[in-house]
């Protein structure tokens, strides 16, 4: 595993823009999209990371029966009236589509990190953008990139079990915007008929207990790239669990794909990734799996033996509050102020570093498996807003 340096195409910002990565730059005109270095493996590297996605996700699933069967969604900070949806969804196994996987590897050692189970960004960089970038400049390298041919493959598995159209919401940032339009054009070639609505034009209709579009139509099957956990303190939230079955009419419904068993309103992704989404999850699975190579020591009653840990809120995005403590002083972010649903103390992880850029290697799955790699480059040691993209290849 390598880190190279080359000279960007002439025209990136025209190449990149007309495969869909609009948003290839940051508000200071430093780049987003950065192809003045890349990332280089071996096959062997590549299967490493593949496998250890694969088993990350299997620890995942066997951890999710265990949160509910223990009842501990309390101690992740996910409301009470969210938990019998959560149950329902994880027993009835609606359509999920997508997550990545945040993994430290330093060349020797993976080491899981977080889990974007629900509403992970970074798509049209590592499924799109950075094939082309191959094709263009290495095209005899390869790349662990099968993201487009298997969400194409997974809209076409999901034809006879979604209500046509399926509506693609996003809160209008131009990232989420760019996410949501390479979405629905890989649903589109899925042969599905779609349509855009933004999160706030989303309207209820009382008198009979569906969510409405503009033109008052009802909608059955929505995409949504909003968390769940913003979602349910919505003044609608309510009444998206109203969409949503109950627990307890999982033995009154027939077979396991009947498709009321998902609700009136088919969510996409499903509720149930609130238990993945949240980063309390690495404390769960390090209590489940102790010493397991792929992953940190992590609690969420403090670092206890850790001297050098990341303090993570576990309901925290784009590294916000995030803390890096190294032998017990904390060199980067603070340890002041206090969050309410609580923190994460994770081990510090042997990290890539070159020429002074931090790496953080994001594994994706669809469908459960894992389909390709984006990594994202910091100066610093937390992947934020305006970490870098940098695309890469193997040989």
């Amino acid at each position: 595993m390598r880190r190279l340096t080359m000279n960007p195409r002439g025209d990136w910002q025209a190449r990149v823009e007309r495969v869909g990565l609009t948003y290839h730059t940051l508000a200071d005109g430093a780049p987003y999209w950065d192809e003045t270095a890349y990332w280089q493996f071996t096959a062997a590297e590549i299967d490493r990371l593949e496998a250890a996605t694969a088993e990350i996700q299997r620890l995942a699933l066997a951890a999710g029966d265990v949160i509910l069967d223990q009842d501990r969604l309390a101690q992740m900070g996910i409301p009470a009236n969210a938990g019998p949806a959560i149950r329902a969804a994880w027993n009835n196994e609606p359509p999920a589509l997508y997550g990545r996987l945040d993994l430290a590897y330093d060349g020797t050692t993976i080491k899981f990190l977080e889990y974007n189970a629900d509403t992970p960004t970074g798509l049209v960089e590592a499924a799109v953008a950075q094939w082309y970038w191959l094709e263009d400049c290495f095209p005899d390298a390869d790349q662990f990139n099968s993201l487009h041919e298997k969400l194409v493959a997974k809209w076409k598995d999901l034809k006879d079990y979604v209500s046509s159209p399926v509506y693609f919401a996003d809160a209008g940032s131009e990232e989420d915007r760019m996410t949501v339009s390479y979405l629905r054009d890989t649903a589109q070639q899925g042969g599905l008929h779609t349509r855009h609505i933004a999160m706030h034009e989303i309207g209820w209709d009382a008198k009979h207990s569906h969510f409405v579009d503009l033109d008052n139509h009802a909608m059955t099957t929505l995409f949504k790239l909003y968390p769940w956990e913003w979602l349910l303190k919505e003044p609608f939230g309510e009444q998206a669990l109203s969409t949503l079955p109950p627990s307890a009419a999982l033995q009154e419904w027939g077979p396991r794909k009947d498709r009321r068993l998902w609700g009136s309103m088919l969510w996409i992704e499903p509720i149930w990734k609130m238990l993945w989404s949240n980063k309390a999850l690495v404390a769960i699975l390090w209590e489940l799996n102790p010493g397991h190579e792929l992953l940190l020591p992590a609690y969420l009653d403090g670092p206890r033996e850790l001297t050098s840990y990341v303090r993570k809120p576990i309901l925290g995005r784009e590294g916000s509050g995030i803390a890096v403590v190294r032998d017990g002083i904390a060199v980067e972010g603070g340890l002041t102020g206090e969050n309410a649903q609580g923190y994460v103390y994770q081990a510090l992880a042997p990290m890539a570093i070159a020429a002074g850029n931090t790496a953080v290697f994001g594994s994706w799955l669809v469908d459960g498996e894992p389909a390709g790699m984006g990594i994202r480059e910091s100066t610093g040691l937390v992947t934020n807003n305006t970490s870098r993209f940098v695309p890469h290849l193997f040989r």
